[in-house]
């Protein structure tokens, strides 16, 4: 217990350590609010009707995802739960990892011929190895969920995607698709007070770009599960690296982040796993009311590497 409670203190003293530091650097920065400009994208995957109708482009989005096995990662969570059941509507089987199995099971959606649902935890690599079974692509939609663990960033957000990602590598899988977060590459964040969680975020993001595994990393704005009454559904706005800021502290050089609802990232997390133009790329996306339709691989292909 003691040696446990030592390597807690190092790890706090080292994350603080690198942070002041890294705030020092930057310590110059001026911050101001700007404000986001256009572009978006209509998504194809088969979606509830509320949210976007069928179209005819359905047939040609279940051939693009046909082949596909899922391993699912952080499939309790919103943006994980919204992937989920895209997959179910596309009939894309899934292997989804959760530390409650239960909780997938009482989803109105869950189908047992489709989701296969195992118990497990990114911060054990061993229980990894054994839920990936047979799945070919790997969607990672984890999040440390604890404000009040000062290690659970540097646990879930690096660790944790640091073991899927040697998961990917040892098993060949042939995507790798990260849900992260705008302001990752932004040290002085208000949501760094939280353990760091953007920092440790950008230094797995760091790690999946070196490792030769192909890769999108999809970094979204505020994140929200529905709209407010009265507001219409917007159209997906994507960018590259480093495009947004995180209000109210917005670096001059950036644009303000909007929001974006949790279906159209899980919507993007399913089109990576097919679309040519989002191989090996980061991209940050929210949602724009007012934006025109473009077609998602056309968004994928104007972000430049």
């Amino acid at each position: 217990q003691e040696q446990t409670q030592l390597l807690r203190t190092r790890i706090i003293f080292f994350q603080c350590h690198l942070y002041v530091n890294m705030l020092a650097k930057q310590s110059n920065l001026a911050l101001r609010t700007n404000t986001p400009f256009v572009r978006t994208h209509r998504s194809r995957i088969v979606t509830r009707a509320a949210a976007a109708p069928q179209t005819e482009a359905q047939p040609e989005q279940n051939a693009q995802l046909q082949g596909k096995k899922v391993f699912l990662a952080g499939a309790s969570g919103g943006v994980g739960r919204q992937v989920l059941e895209l997959c179910v509507e596309n009939k894309v089987p899934v292997r989804a990892l959760a530390r409650n199995p239960d909780a997938i099971k009482r989803l109105p959606f869950y189908k047992p011929e489709l989701v296969e649902v195992l118990k497990g935890d990114v911060c054990s690599y061993s229980s990894l190895s054994k839920a990936v079974g047979d799945a070919n692509v790997l969607i990672c939609a984890t999040g440390a969920s604890d404000p009040r663990d000062p290690l659970g960033p540097f646990n879930v957000d690096f660790q944790g995607t640091l073991n899927l990602l040697a998961l990917a590598r040892q098993r060949a899988l042939q995507k790798f698709v990260l849900v992260s977060s705008i302001g990752a590459d932004d040290l002085v964040n208000f949501l760094n007070l939280f353990w760091g969680v953007l920092f440790w975020k950008r230094q797995a993001e760091r790690e999946i770009e070196r490792s030769g595994v192909d890769y999108t990393i999809i970094r979204p704005g505020g994140l929200k599960s529905q709209l407010r009454d009265g507001e219409s559904l917007g159209q997906i706005v994507m960018k590259p690296q480093n495009t947004y800021g995180v209000p109210p502290l917005v670096p001059p050089q950036k644009q303000a982040a909007g929001s974006i609802l949790r279906r159209q990232v899980a919507e993007l997390c399913l089109a990576a796993l097919y679309e040519p133009g989002a191989s090996n790329k980061i991209v940050e996306v929210i949602a724009q009311q007012d934006a025109p339709a473009i077609p998602i691989g056309q968004l994928f292909n104007e972000v430049e590497n």
